[in-house]
């Protein structure tokens, strides 16, 4: 099969992921109350703002909510706090407030319409820095991503909006096209998920060179785009630090559904969090021990990663291992839910790498790389809540704690193992693949040994 004719099949098999995205992320909206309740938390925040009200406290935000009348009474408790307690820093309402301004009716299809645009295109671009390595294995990967992706669309969460635009500037770093548009799109990135996409501008910044200057310069467009935002929100809301900090306490208290322990929605609900502290709770129950054994694993390993990147500098397909590596490390020790393992579609540029040298580190990549993306998709979410809705707290002997951890609760330890993986192949690797997808140069700097391989594939 010739090199076109496996990009065709690529291609196909993203866009095929992209339309059941989009079908059932747009069906599924029309057919529960749930829909867009990750926009409406963003929405009445903003709201409150406008009417000048205090964004972060809960109290106040509540009025606007009761005020607009749009939930049904048959809310539950739960939901009605989720969406009246806001835990996103200040700059998010650069994004936030131009969809309230609107109201709810054109605001939520704008924001949908915005969020699934944006993790497509997203998805078209890494797809452009592989076509030329691994096309089948990429489209592949990208097109289940996607498809796997629908709650993420229906429930209107802003992690498809945030990792689309740091995978959008990525791209634009990488390529050396419109590196200006790249550093607007970081930094607006940041400004919305900085817990998401933070490790990815400090990878540019321990990179050195042309990286460490556009991370600066995204740093600098930050605090001109966030400054506004900072001088709103302190205005009616001096303490917002205190309070926003309160909110997420609220969510992360024993059987909230941010706590990690075996008393919360770890595992039991489609956007359950992945942190590191979700597998390690189950062994160690109090969570002064499990955030302890969580930060020691992750700081090691994060250290390991750093001093890497900043003595090799990398470049090229080293950068791209890189960004895998700490795509998935990023998600351990804070509070991530399934929607921001999306970040990983930055690891398929890797993977597509490792593929094409062949052996065990093939096979590893596409597993790990592939596994943690189903594991922490829609898809295989729904099936594992399906067929673990019954499992009881594990039992205080080895076999049910592993037996809870593995049949519940996979998705961090996939994201460690792959984050170990890359991390070896980051430490190992001498550069032998540099240059590979640098800019318009991708296969003319491969060398003898990819040449070859295209040869074998074109036979």
């Amino acid at each position: 099969m010739t090199l076109t004719k496996k990009s065709n099949r690529g291609l196909s098999l993203v866009l095929g992921g992209a339309v059941i995205f989009v079908v059932i992320g747009i069906a599924w909206s029309q057919s529960t109350s749930i829909a867009m309740g990750d926009f409406k938390v963003v929405y009445y925040s903003a709201r409150c703002l406008l009417h000048g009200g205090d964004p972060y406290d809960a109290r106040e935000v509540a009025k606007v909510y009761d005020a607009e009348g749009r939930e049904p009474a048959s809310t539950t408790a739960r939901s009605r706090e989720v969406m009246t307690r806001f835990f996103y820093p200040p700059p998010a309402f650069i994004l936030t407030v131009p969809f309230a301004l609107l109201g709810y009716g054109i605001g939520h299809v704008l924001w949908m319409i915005l969020s699934g645009g944006c993790l497509i295109l997203a998805a078209l671009l890494v797809w452009d820095l592989c076509k030329d390595i691994a096309p089948v294995l990429s489209g592949a990967l990208l097109g289940f991503l996607l498809m796997s992706s629908f709650w993420l669309l229906m429930i209107g969460n802003s992690a498809a909006i945030a990792i689309s635009l740091c995978a959008g500037a990525v791209w634009c770093f990488m390529r050396e096209r419109w590196v200006t548009a790249g550093i607007v799109l970081l930094a607006m990135s940041l400004a919305l998920k900085p817990h998401d996409t933070g490790f990815v501008w400090l990878f540019f910044l321990l990179a050195g060179g042309t990286f460490r200057r556009r991370a600066l310069l995204t740093l600098v467009v930050l605090a001109v785009l966030s400054l506004p935002a900072f001088l709103w929100v302190m205005r009616v809301s001096p303490h917002w630090i205190h309070e926003i900090q309160g909110n997420a306490v609220s969510f992360s208290e024993v059987g909230g559904i941010t706590d990690p322990g075996v008393a919360g929605m770890a595992g039991r609900n489609m956007d359950s969090v992945v942190e590191l502290q979700s597998a390690v709770s189950v062994f160690w129950e109090n969570p002064r021990t499990y955030n302890l054994i969580t930060w020691m694993i992750w700081g090691v390993l994060l250290f390991v990663w750093m001093l890497v990147t900043y003595f090799s500098q990398p470049r090229g397909a080293r950068a791209w291992i890189g960004l895998a590596a700490i795509s998935s490390l990023s998600m351990l020790p804070l509070y991530h839910l399934q929607h921001d393992a999306k970040l990983l579609l930055l690891a398929i540029p890797a993977c597509a790498l490792v593929w094409v040298e062949g052996g065990v580190s093939a096979w590893l990549a596409a597993i790990l790389t592939g596994g943690a993306i189903a594991i922490n998709g829609d898809i295989c979410s729904g099936i594992r809540i399906a067929l673990t809705d019954r499992f009881l707290v594990p039992q205080p002997n080895l076999f049910s704690r592993l037996a809870t951890v593995v049949l519940t609760r996979p998705g961090s330890i996939l994201l460690l193992a792959m984050s170990v993986f890359y991390i070896c192949v980051f430490v190992r690797q001498k550069g032998a693949r540099e240059a590979v997808l640098d800019g318009p140069r991708r296969l003319e700097d491969i060398g003898t040994r990819l040449s070859t391989l295209q040869k074998e594939n074109t036979d």
